[in-house]
């Protein structure tokens, strides 16, 4: 196993940096950029992962493929996949490693198996792993071996048992929290700005909620960087919620916030452009005009 070879889809923010810490700890790393964007050709080329042309090829060479994207691209990554392995006859370990609900979870891992493949429930919780220990990978499914080799070579592996929608669950249940809370915390923010109180409010925070306002000051002013693609993690979320009988409108919600911030200019900046990230008071002033700009 020792010269495994890791197929990545896609090697955008999160995934060049899992595929450079699989790289920098020996291991081959390649991906397909078919209809990629140049900013993910270049995180690609800078993590040191080998650009293939085609998806046949790919799956000819990797071991396992890690699938790590927005929530919507997941269900037609797993599909031009499993073509590629009917086409190739070819097997080989599929992570859908994305922040989708278990119900399209079972639905992928039924396009990869009956095309051949051995399908893995993976999630990740916490940031780009730069750091070690600082991100965690989860995982379910009745063949966790191969993935759990990745132990040693950089990732932070945590199987949860054999049944698949386990580790897709605790991501959901943990997102909720994390991006629900963000969500929350820019509209109430907001409407605290075209209310006329924001700086009453603000003194409040200081006072009585003193790490939670310093947790918005930190965090919200990099959010609308990921904004677009944290819709479609609400909706998925959501749907989670809604299939053991709880209501999804708390985080359709948050999608609703997130689809505002992803309509200003502010969703358009790069994370690597930290330099043009507005403050925590622009950001919500950016936020009020644009819906006055609505109404």
């Amino acid at each position: 196993m020792m010269s495994m070879t890791i197929g990545i889809l896609s090697p955008g923010d999160m995934g060049h940096v899992v595929g450079d810490v699989l790289h920098q700890n020996g291991l081959s790393v390649i991906t397909c950029l078919q209809d990629r964007s140049q900013r993910t050709r270049e995180l690609a080329q800078k993590a040191g992962i080998v650009d293939v042309p085609t998806y046949n090829q790919l799956v000819i060479e990797a071991d396992i493929i890690l699938s790590i994207m927005v929530p919507a691209q997941a269900t037609k990554a797993a599909t031009a996949i499993a073509d590629a392995l009917k086409e190739t006859d070819t097997d080989i370990t599929y992570a859908d490693c994305n922040a989708i609900a278990p119900r399209t979870v079972h639905k992928i891992d039924d396009i990869i198996t009956s095309a051949g493949g051995t399908f893995v429930d993976a999630s990740i919780i916490g940031p780009p792993p730069r750091r070690p220990r600082a991100t965690r990978f989860y995982a379910s499914g009745p063949n966790l071996d191969t993935f759990s080799t990745l132990n040693n070579f950089g990732l932070d592996v945590r199987p949860l048992g054999d049944e698949i929608g386990q580790a897709s669950a605790i991501k959901m249940c943990y997102a909720s929290l994390t991006k629900g809370l963000t969500a929350l915390c820019t509209e109430l923010l907001t409407a605290a700005e075209m209310l006329g109180v924001s700086d009453a409010l603000a003194a409040e925070f200081k006072l009585s909620q003193t790490a939670l306002y310093d947790r918005m000051e930190r965090g919200l002013p990099s959010m609308p960087t990921k904004a677009k693609r944290w819709i479609g993690e609400m909706e998925e979320i959501s749907d989670t919620f809604a299939d053991v009988g709880l209501t999804p409108n708390i985080l359709t919600g948050a999608a609703d916030m997130y689809r505002l911030v992803s309509e200003t200019h502010l969703a358009d900046i790069s994370p690597e452009q930290r330099d043009k990230f507005p403050n925590l008071e622009g950001l919500i002033a950016v936020l009020a005009q644009h819906i006055q700009n609505k109404l």
